[in-house]
């Protein structure tokens, strides 16, 4: 019988080794998870500001065109020429 009890004995302490291991990978898993949405929102925010200043760039190269700089003239009279046609659409929208 004392084999049988040393054998369950035995089984307890690994079930309650697994338990514990268990409970560790949980927690870990759970600290994992909120560094990811951390990590997600700082990506979030880094590619707001990304867009903001890729925005902030393109208006400053056409100002920088409208000041008599010969870089990028093309770009800038395109986008003229684009801002014409759609004021033209507004008031031909406006006309009818």
């Amino acid at each position: 019988m004392s084999v049988i009890a040393e054998i369950i004995d035995t089984l307890e302490y690994k079930v309650e080794k697994l338990f514990e291991k268990s409970k560790s990978l949980e927690n870990n898993n759970q600290v994992l998870r909120l560094e990811l949405a951390k990590a997600a929102q700082i990506i979030q925010k880094q590619s707001e500001e990304m867009e903001a200043l890729k925005k902030q760039y393109e208006t400053l190269k056409i100002a920088n065109s409208l000041l008599g700089s010969d870089n990028n003239k093309r770009e800038t009279k395109l986008k003229i020429n684009t801002l014409i046609r759609e004021i033209d659409h507004c008031i031909a929208q406006l006309s009818d």
